[in-house]
């Protein structure tokens, strides 16, 4: 059944661009489709560790703050003066420990992901906000840059670093122990738990590393902004959990795959973009994207029903 959902996300996806290049002829063209999958990179890369997070039965309403808070943390030590080496890896290390915070919180405090998550949301933007004073730091070496404006062939550079991302994500997800837990934790937790697995210790890395891959999303923005914002990521994490439910995660955990998360993600970048060709206002958008992601989230709790 998981299977004919995605089937059917792909068919999807395939009729909409049919529709949309019928409607604009400047749709279905080497540029634009470039400039698709570079805008929708970075929700994909987000909507990543969200699918880690929403398989094993929880949710992460905190990944746009963390975006932002890993941004400001790799603009501050770029602008002092760091190697690039160093920045990564304290934007990295930002983004882990918000996500490790999270899984504390819900694995061994006991709150429930929205509380923890929602908590995380707020107190990470606000870091973000009071160590900048609100502003935004700018400024950067061209060297850093090229994460966003450079390019393999024709393949510009936040899109080779999605492929990437999904490419060890899968690999993660499929062929190791952890993403075996990550399924089991959210098939059935408690029979997880009686098999002998550290459910809370997993619990924990499945949140940190929706940090982390979140602090990869806030590297590839940093550098397409050439600047890094406090106010960066906002809604990033409806973005997310939209992307992962179109794709065929289901809600109730233990379902879903990297790849439809993917597919749901060019979803909305499709969507999204063709709207715009078509002179569709954004308030407008709002609503359409809106009753797109109601219907998914029907559409997986009917086949639920079904299932059982």
């Amino acid at each position: 059944m998981l299977r004919a959902r995605q089937f059917g996300t792909v068919i999807g996806l395939a009729v909409l661009c049919a529709v949309l290049w019928a409607l604009t002829p400047h749709f279905l063209t080497v540029s634009n489709l470039l400039n698709i999958a570079q805008q929708t990179s970075i929700n994909a890369i987000v909507a990543v560790g969200m699918t880690f997070v929403i398989i094993s039965g929880g949710i992460d309403l905190s990944v746009g703050s963390i975006v932002a808070l890993a941004g400001v943390a790799l603009g501050a030590m770029l602008q002092t003066g760091y190697p690039l080496p160093v920045a990564l890896a304290a934007a990295l290390a930002a983004g882990t420990a918000c996500g490790m915070l999270n899984g504390a919180l819900v694995s061994v405090g006991g709150l429930p992901p929205f509380i923890a998550t929602l908590g995380m949301m707020s107190a990470a933007r606000g870091t973000a906000l009071v160590f900048t004073e609100g502003r935004p730091i700018s400024g950067f070496d061209d060297g850093f840059r090229v994460l966003a404006t450079g390019s393999i062939g024709f393949v510009p550079a936040p899109v080779v670093v999605m492929i990437l991302v999904y490419v060890v994500a899968h690999i993660v997800l499929t062929r190791t122990t952890f993403g075996r837990y990550v399924y089991a934790i959210g098939g059935n937790e408690e029979a997880t738990r009686l098999s002998g697995v550290a459910v809370r210790f997993h619990k924990t890395l499945i949140y940190g590393t929706s940090g982390l891959i979140s602090a990869v999303a806030a590297i590839v923005l940093t550098a397409r902004l050439n600047s890094a914002q406090p106010i960066a990521g906002m809604m990033y994490e409806l973005d997310a959990i939209a992307a992962t439910v179109i794709g065929g995660t289901s809600l109730m955990g233990g379902q879903g795959t990297l790849a439809g998360t993917l597919v749901g993600a060019l979803i909305m970048g499709v969507l999204r973009n063709g709207l715009n060709l078509l002179g569709v206002s954004s308030f407008l958008q709002q609503i359409v994207i809106g009753v797109v992601i109601v219907s998914a989230v029907l559409v997986d709790t009917m086949l639920k029903r079904h299932k059982e």
